[in-house]
């Protein structure tokens, strides 16, 4: 037995996972949803399924709670966050583990979310140091600009990532000033619940507070609370829009990252080795579960026969296994409905002509029978095809020629998405010109996934609104409030 896999027979879950309210895991009413292993169907615990009544709690804690945090001094708030971090680092083997389990993703890719989540928590510690407002001389006095937080801010995450979806919105919420009620999706909240353990011995009560349970509920409650002062989603792009709406109606700010549908543009002087490398990196990294999944790839025709064969090939030996093998690529999607919808777009594209050149089928994997294993995927498609043009959500890619840079830009922009962009080419200038071009709120030239701390990550159309990740996000957490100082009064009879 490796060591891996005794580590992942040594988890261990709590039975059942109250919500976690005002620094304590309170007893849930409504009941407890099971918190499933998508591989192999195991029912590892309990997640509280929170109601309307566990977010007024909640949503009264923080409101309580903003009233001392948000006088704290940006010192502490800083050093409460290198606690976090700190806290991550120490408990990082285990937890990804628990994401492992509860997610069914490879193992092996999981220390790369906790990386990330570790580096915004270091990040915003460090940035909040350096956020300032302004200040300049008026005649007799002085203009202050400051930036004072929002208050308490309403945070729902998805499955695919959890741990940095986390980061992503406590990191810059909790460096600004601001409190929170965050709603984990309710297939994947074993490790935010397990972080709830550790931040209990940081924060103070009420700062940060996780109901779980689903979207209609528990979900629906919390944006429509009339006490919370931000919105924060992350998620699909139909639910965005119901939030978008809802904070429009009520006048609240707003973050939003959706879906993507992003093009990899592939130049013919690169070294093809290594360009399907990045390729197949770009589509079955998350097991495909991914906003910014490198899906539409084109590739120029001067290199397409070659290129395309190398593809094929590379996706054959992909390993497609056990999740907590960490020589599996490809491990389960995250649950049945996922899986019947990415086997659906798969039927759907050979009913609309794209040729499969590859894959396309379900795997059973032994010991894991009950988990969807979809093989990685490629189909050779035109971009006006919906296979093209709709977010999937799995390790299933189309793939186009090109050979004019003009061309391949109009239709790498041909998409209701903006959120990332690829392109490998070994000429500076083609790369900086074509990404000058692409609609996309992140463009990586020769590695995909090249999530860098303090880029700012967010999208164009309809990929959302706001940015998260780099500084920008601190803007998003706060309002400036201007002071206009006047040293004396004006005399006496001045108003005439």
């Amino acid at each position: 037995m490796n060591t891996t896999t005794k580590l992942a027979k040594e988890i261990s879950f709590d039975a059942q996972y109250g919500n976690y309210i005002n620094g304590e895991f309170a007893n849930c009413e409504s009941g407890y949803i099971d918190a499933v292993n998508p591989a192999t169907g195991e029912v590892m615990s309990q997640i509280a399924r929170g109601n309307k009544d566990d977010i007024d709690r909640a949503v009264e804690a923080a409101g309580v709670a903003f009233e001392t945090w948000s006088t704290t001094t940006i010192e502490e708030r800083s050093a409460y966050l290198h606690k976090i971090a700190n806290a991550l680092e120490e408990n990082k083997e285990r937890l990804c583990m628990i994401d492992c389990l509860d997610t069914g993703r490879p193992i092996y890719e999981l220390a790369v979310d906790y990386n990330i989540a570790i580096n915004q928590f270091r990040y915003f510690a460090s940035a909040i140091l350096t956020y300032e407002g302004t200040s300049r001389a008026i005649p007799d006095g002085q203009l202050i600009v400051q930036k004072d937080p929002l208050g308490v801010c309403a945070q729902i995450i998805p499955w695919n990532v959890p741990m940095i979806m986390v980061s992503f919105k406590l990191a810059p919420a909790l460096a600004t000033g601001n409190t929170i009620v965050m709603k984990p999706a309710e297939d994947a909240s074993l490790s935010t619940l397990e972080l709830a353990k550790l931040l209990k011995d940081i924060l103070p009560k009420g700062v940060v507070n996780f109901v779980t349970g689903y979207g209609v509920e528990a979900g629906d409650a919390l944006i429509n609370h009339p006490n919370i002062h931000k919105l924060s989603f992350t998620g699909s792009e139909g639910v965005g829009r119901l939030i978008g709406k809802t904070a429009g109606e009520r006048l609240l700010p707003v973050t939003l990252e959706l879906g993507g549908k992003s093009p990899h543009i592939i130049f013919p002087d690169v070294d093809i080795e290594r360009a399907v490398e990045n390729v197949t990196f770009g589509y079955c990294f998350y097991n495909g579960q991914s906003c910014v999944l490198g899906s539409r790839v084109f590739v120029h025709d001067a290199i397409y026969d070659e290129f395309m064969g190398k593809l094929v090939e590379r996706a054959k030996t992909v390993k497609v296994g056990d999740p907590t093998d960490p020589s599996t690529r490809v491990s389960t999607l995250i649950n049945e409905k996922q899986g019947k919808r990415v086997l659906g777009y798969i039927e759907m594209a050979k009913e609309e002509g794209a040729k499969l050149l590859v894959g396309g089928n379900r795997v059973t994997v032994p010991n894991n029978e009950h988990g969807y294993f979809i093989e990685p995927t490629i189909f050779e498609a035109t971009n006006d095809m919906r296979i093209s043009q709709e977010e999937i959500f799995g390790p299933v890619i189309t793939v186009m020629r090109w050979n004019d840079v003009d061309t391949v830009i109009k239709e790498a922009n041909d998409v209701g998405f903006g959120l990332a962009a690829g392109i490998m080419t070994n000429n500076l200038e083609n790369a900086m010109k074509t990404a000058n071009k692409l609609q996309a709120g992140s463009v990586w030239i020769n590695q995909y996934f090249s999530f860098q701390t303090g880029a700012p990550f967010g999208g164009f159309k309809n990929s959302g609104l706001g940015r998260e990740y780099g500084k920008e996000a601190l803007d998003e957490y706060t309002q400036a409030k201007s002071i206009a100082v006047n040293f004396n009064p004006p005399p006496a009879g001045f108003f005439g």
